[in-house]
């Protein structure tokens, strides 16, 4: 294996270090060609993983189809994602965004088309792996009712037979990351959570294994406006620190403008265009103007400047 990146000072002496050998030196950055990470330990000058493909992008999508029962669901979605972007899927109900979320982490299939993800096309990838390397939090957030915040948290390093004392430290440092005390709440079940925290939890889950890619179906959807308007402005500043490549789902072109890099507007299973978030202000598309003329004129002033 020849591994792409790497935590470690020391490239040389590693270079071909086995997948489920530990070092105690390995950053969380390392991840091989064949989109496999070690058994890494924790490294004080470790920088954030981004998906390294050749041509630099996270996802790209070129020209995906998907058809359910003869009826096209998506047609000719083709864009790119690179690490460190927030591309915003941006359309009515029904207009095809978590369609095309699912087709990204093969909970679907495309009925035509290609996905490349970390540059590889997707076809090539075990979909389990695949999954491993991709985070995904929902608006219900899907958390186990039956076990704690920490058992949740550490699913996916345990699944992926990390050792126990680096899972429940890899726990800890993420409850922290998105502001929920380790010694408050790792023990308490989902039914013991308000919204608020059971999101937060699920974000943690979908980061504990420090997956390069983020999707994301509408995850603060279902909050009162007050924990939503919190949970936006905190993602915002944990996105870019995270440099994460990610997809996010939403109908409300407040969110959008506000958390998004690039805007992609969806209209009838097509993508209409993608647009930077001011310019999406001024687009001249039809469904980009029903968006803008829904929020007014005193909104679009508020959230196109948030501060």
């Amino acid at each position: 294996m020849l591994w792409q990146e790497s935590g470690c000072t020391d490239r040389k002496r590693h270079a071909d270090r086995p997948e489920n050998e530990d070092c105690s030196e390995w950053g969380r950055s390392l991840t091989c060609r064949d989109g496999f990470q070690p058994r890494y330990g924790r490294c004080p000058g470790w920088r954030v993983s981004r998906a390294a493909a050749p041509d630099g992008l996270a996802i790209e999508l070129r020209s995906i189809e998907y058809h359910l029962d003869g009826r096209p669901i998506v047609s000719a979605i083709t864009f790119k994602v690179a690490p460190g972007e927030t591309l915003i899927l941006l359309g009515r109900s029904g207009s095809g965004k978590t369609t095309t979320l699912k087709l990204i982490n093969r909970l679907l299939e495309p009925t035509s088309g290609e996905i490349l993800i970390e540059g590889r096309p997707q076809l090539e990838w075990d979909p389990i792996r695949l999954r491993r390397r991709i985070g995904y939090v929902i608006q219900d957030v899907g958390l186990f009712p039956h076990w704690t915040v920490e058992q949740n948290v550490g699913m996916v390093p345990r699944l992926e037979s990390w050792p126990e004392a680096r899972v429940q430290g890899r726990v800890r440092e993420m409850l922290e990351l998105v502001g929920l005390d380790f010694a408050k709440f790792a023990g308490r079940k989902p039914s013991e959570l308000s919204g608020g925290q059971r999101q937060r939890v699920g974000v943690a889950r979908a980061l504990a294994a420090d997956p390069p890619i983020l999707l994301m179906d509408e995850p603060f959807g279902a909050l009162d406006p007050v924990t939503r308007a919190e949970l936006q402005r905190e993602f915002r500043e944990l996105a870019a620190r995270l440099e994460k490549a990610i997809v996010f789902v939403t109908h409300d072109l407040r969110e959008a403008l506000l958390l998004g890099t690039r805007i992609g507007l969806f209209a009838e299973g097509w993508l209409a265009g993608i647009y930077e978030p001011e310019e999406f202000l001024h687009a001249t598309d039809a469904e980009a103007r029903a968006f803008v003329d829904s929020l007014g004129a005193g909104s679009v002033a508020r959230v196109s400047h948030p501060g």
